[in-house]
């Protein structure tokens, strides 16, 4: 008989705790913008990143994993609907909010008046439209974040958004060809390819390319590592041995490896956390409601308004505390009255509340 360890069992789609491992990652990004936030320079970090960095890694491994799933299982056009529905909505609402009721909240805290609010560059509509794409190009709304420690920035988290798109469009091109849907060798061979590229630009050599470029290679060999453990996992299963080994050889891959570390150890650190998915627990009200990615898109602008009324001069931790809380039931109303809905939408009441388990990872903002 074999043993329990060596035993290999079908990943449980439907009873795992990748919500609350998501959530988990999402407070880290917001604890490591914390110390930026403040201005403080000492965010913690190792091998060249920090804490936020590397939870970077983690979301966008899963969503590699996820998101490939959802490919082999949708249709081309259906698949780009779910994905649109599951990240724009919440995105735009969020630009909106931010544009017509933080900025204004942010001057009338710091100067005392409107006056200028909706004619000084760049302009709350700017803001918006020139967000609306993903593709971030307006950071600042007029002069509301003019006197904070990181100034004239409402949201540095949104930038991956639009590169975590891009990550949506290669799997769906790659996942209408059947080779790739059954070759793990070409999509191994596709994220060995990722990494080598990552390397090349990472020693200068871009083609002279632009940033677009270097942010796009920078983050895609995670998402193929967890495109690739999609394929692994879903032929031979998870086996709880090598799930226990894969913890330390990711740790070790990203702690010590300078520069390819992450990228290496992503498919590893993809099997770690499925398997770790399925022997921790978590909330049954979390299995139900996937409030991460509210969290992280509303994270960063609810950290500005604290610093405003006070909150760097409160101590870390309790400017921590007190972000946290206030985000997450941001997140929680971003979920309730906004995602959910395009969810049912697009997937019908009977389907819609399986996407809870397929979201859009969150993301590190820029250093």
């Amino acid at each position: 008989m074999t043993h329990p360890l060596l035993r290999a069992e079908k990943f449980p789609y439907r009873k795992n705790s990748l919500n609350l491992f998501r959530l988990i990652l999402a407070f880290l990004v917001l604890f490591a913008h914390a110390f930026y936030i403040v201005g403080r320079s000492d965010s913690p970090g190792f091998n060249g990143e920090n804490l936020g960095g590397w939870a970077v890694i983690g979301f966008f491994v899963l969503s590699g994993f996820l998101i490939t799933r959802s490919r082999f299982r949708s249709d081309a056009g259906t698949f780009l609907l779910h994905r649109i529905a599951r990240i724009v909505p919440a995105f735009v609402v969020c630009l909106l909010v931010t544009a017509f009721l933080f900025a204004p909240l942010a001057q009338l805290l710091t100067k005392g008046t409107l006056d200028g609010f909706l004619t000084t560059g760049p302009t709350p509509l700017e803001y918006v439209w020139g967000n609306l794409f993903l593709h971030i190009d307006q950071y600042q709304i007029g002069e509301s974040l003019a006197t904070v420690p990181y100034p004239n920035a409402w949201n540095g988290s949104l930038w991956t958004l639009y590169f975590e798109f891009l990550c949506y469009l290669v799997v769906w091109l790659l996942g209408g060809l059947a080779i790739y849907r059954r070759s793990i060798a070409l999509v191994a061979s596709l994220w060995l390819v990722s990494v080598a590229l990552r390397a090349t630009v990472a020693l200068g050599h871009t083609g002279g390319l632009d940033e677009d470029f270097s942010l796009f290679v920078r983050l895609v060999p995670y998402f193929l590592g967890g495109s690739l453990m999609y394929l692994f996992v879903e032929r031979r299963g998870i086996v709880p041995l090598a799930g226990i080994l894969a913890i330390p050889v990711a740790a070790a891959l990203m702690v010590f490896v300078p520069v390819l570390g992450g990228p290496l150890a992503a498919p590893v650190l993809g099997y770690a956390l499925l398997y770790l998915s399925t022997i921790i627990p978590q909330p049954s009200w979390i299995a139900r409601n996937d409030v991460s990615y509210g969290f992280y898109i509303y994270a960063w602008p609810v950290q500005q308004l604290v610093v405003i009324v006070g909150g760097a001069q409160w101590g870390l931790a309790l400017y921590i505390v007190i972000t946290t809380a206030l985000t997450f039931v941001l997140g929680w109303m971003s979920w309730v009255l906004v995602e959910r809905h395009f969810i049912r939408l697009v997937r019908g009441p009977k389907d819609g509340v399986r996407e809870s388990s397929d979201p859009p990872s969150s993301v590190q903002a820029p250093a």
